[in-house]
This record gives C-alpha cells, sequence and structure tokens, in this order.
C-alpha cells in the first residue's frame, strides 16, 4: 500500500487538491465499468440469462443458444469495449501531453487513419495474416504521428497549426484507405463499419493478440508517467531539468501508437474518445499523469461500454456502429472546445 500511495501522490498544489478526490473517482468509475460490462454481456437485441450461461461455459458444455451468444457474441464484444475504450482514452492523454495540445487526439490527427491504413494494406497484401494486424496498424500510426509532428515543427507548432496538418494528413490518409477498398474490396470485412467504428463481429482471434499489446502499453504508460508530467512543462522546462525530450517524445509517441494502432486493428476507426475523456478527467484529477492515465483508461472503457450498450438496445433488433454514437457526442465537445479555446485567447 505504500508503494500505491508515493506512485499516487501528486506533485504541485493543484494535482494535491484534485487528487484527494481521485481514489473516490477511480474507484467510481471501476464500479461503473464493471456494472455496464455484465450489462453488455445481459442485453442487446435479445436478452440472456447470464448466470445461466456461465454455469454452461465453466462446465464445458455450451450448446444453449445463451451460452453461444456469451462465449461468441457477447462477451468478445464487451471485452473489445473495455481495451478499445481504454487505448484510445489514453492515446489522447500522451498525444495531447506530448504536442502541448488539449484538442489533439487520434482520431483528430490522423494516428487513427494511418493505424487504419497500416491494416488495409496488411489485410490487402497478407488477408490470412490476422495475427499481425496491431503490428501494421502500429506502423501505420506511429509513422502518421512522426510525420504530424516534423510538419507542424517546421512551421511552428502552434497548437491550431497541429489540427489543420493533422486533419490534413488524416484525409490524405483516409483516402488512402478509400484507395485500397475500392481495389481490393474483399480485403476489409464490413468495411464501411471499419471507417465509421464498430464492434460486431469482434473475435478472440482478432481481439487477443490486440489485448496484449494494449496492456503492455497500458502499464508502460503508468512507467512513464513522470517523464510525461515533465515534458507537459515545455521543452526548454524539460531540458533544464535534464530530460532527453527527444528520446522521452519518441517513446511516449510510440507508447500511443501501439494503443491506437491495437485499438483500430479490431475496432475500426472509433473517434472522439481520445478527446472527450482526457478532458472530463483532468478537470477531476488535474494534470497529473499518475492520476489522470488510469482514470483516463478506466472512463475510456465505460464511455465506449454505455455507447455501444446504447446502439444495440435503442434500435433493436437493429444496431447502429458505435462509432456514430461516439461522432455524435464527439464532435459538438471538439467544438465547444474550439470556441472555449477561441475566447481565452481573444
Amino acid at each position: 500500500m505504500s508503494i500505491l500511495r508515493k506512485f499516487f501522490t501528486p506533485n504541485s498544489s493543484d494535482d494535491r487538491k484534485h487528487g484527494r478526490h481521485a481514489p473516490v473517482l477511480l474507484c467510481v468509475l471501476l464500479l461503473l465499468m464493471v456494472v455496464f460490462f455484465f450489462a453488455a454481456l445481459c442485453f442487446g437485441s435479445t436478452s440472456i440469462d447470464l448466470v445461466a450461461a456461465i454455469k454452461e461455459v465453466f462446465s464445458g458444455k455450451s450448446d444453449s443458444p445463451d451460452a453461444r451468444i456469451l462465449l461468441y457474441l457477447r462477451l468478445p464484444r464487451a471485452l473489445g469495449a473495455v481495451f478499445a475504450g481504454a487505448a484510445l482514452a489514453v492515446a489522447g492523454v500522451l498525444i495531447q501531453g506530448v504536442l502541448h495540445n488539449p484538442m489533439a487526439a487520434p482520431n483528430i490527427i490522423g494516428v487513427n487513419s494511418g493505424a487504419g491504413l497500416g491494416a488495409v494494406l496488411m489485410l490487402s497484401a497478407l488477408p490470412s495474416a490476422v495475427a499481425f494486424l496491431p503490428v501494421a496498424a502500429f506502423f501505420g500510426a506511429i509513422l502518421a504521428c512522426l510525420c504530424i509532428y516534423a510538419i507542424a515543427s517546421r512551421t511552428g507548432g502552434s497548437r491550431m497549426t497541429v489540427i489543420l496538418v493533422g486533419i490534413a494528413v488524416s484525409s490524405v490518409l483516409s483516402a488512402g484507405i478509400n484507395t485500397l477498398k475500392t481495389l481490393y474490396p474483399d480485403s476489409v470485412y464490413d468495411a464501411d463499419a471499419f471507417m465509421i467504428g464498430g464492434l460486431s463481429g469482434i473475435t478472440f482471434i482478432r481481439l487477443l493478440p490486440a489485448a496484449g499489446l494494449i496492456l503492455l502499453a497500458l502499464i508502460l504508460s503508468l512507467l512513464f508517467a513522470r517523464e510525461a508530467d515533465v515534458l507537459s512543462l515545455g521543452d526548454d522546462t524539460a531540458k533544464s531539468l535534464g530530460m532527453n525530450v527527444k528520446r522521452i517524445r519518441l517513446i511516449l509517441l510510440s507508447l500511443a501508437s501501439v494503443l491506437a494502432g491495437a485499438a483500430v486493428s479490431f475496432a475500426g476507426l472509433l473517434g472522439f474518445v481520445g478527446l472527450v475523456v482526457p478532458h472530463i478527467c483532468r478537470f477531476f484529477v488535474g494534470q497529473n499523469h499518475r492520476l489522470l492515465i488510469p482514470a483516463s483508461a478506466l472512463g475510456g472503457a465505460v464511455l465506449v461500454l454505455v455507447c455501444d450498450l446504447l446502439c444495440r438496445l435503442i434500435f433493436a433488433p437493429y444496431e447502429l456502429p458505435v462509432g456514430i454514437l461516439l461522432s455524435f457526442v464527439g464532435a459538438p465537445f471538439f467544438i465547444l472546445l474550439i470556441l472555449t479555446g477561441r475566447k481565452r485567447h481573444d
């Protein structure tokens, strides 16, 4: 307990004020995640008897419809929502910290599109190599990150410049994805859902390799939380404290790319999770990354679980891709950030 208490001790006075409420927030978010996870297992176009289905699965008999629905549909989908939400939210935290831009997010600056292009290229060249999708998506995401950062640095690197460069790069990468979809129409299963972002049809074969990478990247993100705090103070301050800024920035961008790429490999181009969740969590826990990263991971998981559950229930027995509802939530939030940021500037 003493190690955990030391790890989660905020540094600044402002973070200490926020940090008093952080344990309560983390417990609430964990409880909400558990509640909505089991709700996602129970409810959908048809409700199932969860207790009976679980007993059948553990007894080795999964012949009933409820057990099959649980094991092959609901469980991988709910786990996919948890991992995708956590990965994209923490990727947003890292990208915003590295670029010193609160409006940066994986989908807005083109990281998701880079990961998507890498995944589609992999599927077009080697359709059977599904296990390597997270790796291909990572390389696409990291190349997009480095490209955006390099262009923005040469043009001054202002907050709006990063966003504009990201939008331009995202458009080019999306055009590349659409080109491959046209040339290889059978390469991407349910291509429209992939472009919007959705969780239907997830299998353990697609999920498990990505989930392993996400868990590893989340642990490493926590280990580099102190470095992220220092880097968020600005390059000059970080250098004066003896930090190798370029190396730490590359490490954090790589972690963000692993998280975004792994999520895209099975959930498609889900948007705005990495924008909405970090801002809400900062309001409660402050800028301390040792608190912000776990809070954002839990908050992202809760957001995607809730949105996916609503998309299954509102129009049951039909369902919407979860990316549609996330866009309805996230786009107004992004516009609000731009307006409030402009008012502060004026």
